[in-house]
């Protein structure tokens, strides 16, 4: 069931926080798809959000963490992924990546500086929880 709120403010979240570089007219586009919440789980009550990120031609996100697992799924191009003490990954089209809730995302960019990429996230989390947590 689509929350059509939740989903606004994670967008707007997000949005905020995964600023695009090097083009300052440049922004990651996040389209929330889909939010739920997830009864049953212990350790208080979780929900799970998924989104369409979308990185334009050599656009990268700061630092950050999720306080989540998340699971990512690249649909179109590649994007290079790496949480702290991992290795840098580059992922193409149909893989995956999977980032624990205590991952400092470090890098998170497309890898070509001509082609767009997509990606989906797959969140599970604390209800109410932030989304993105910018990480210096």
């Amino acid at each position: 069931m689509l929350l059509p709120r939740y989903c606004l403010m994670i967008s707007t979240a997000l949005l905020l926080l995964c600023q695009v570089h090097p083009a300052p007219a440049q922004e990651a586009k996040v389209t929330p798809l889909a939010a739920k919440p997830l009864p049953g789980f212990s350790g208080g009550e979780k929900e799970g959000a998924m989104f369409l990120v979308e990185y334009p031609p050599g656009a990268s996100s700061m630092q950050h963490r999720h306080d989540a697992h998340v699971f990512v799924y690249v649909v179109q191009g590649s994007v290079v992924m790496q949480v702290k003490g991992g290795p840098e990954l580059t992922l193409k089209a149909g893989e995956t990546f999977y980032e624990n809730p205590d991952d400092v995302h470090v890098v998170s960019k497309n890898a070509s500086a001509t082609e767009p990429a997509k990606f989906i996230a797959f969140f599970v989390k604390t209800k109410g929880a932030p989304v993105v947590t910018p990480v210096k």
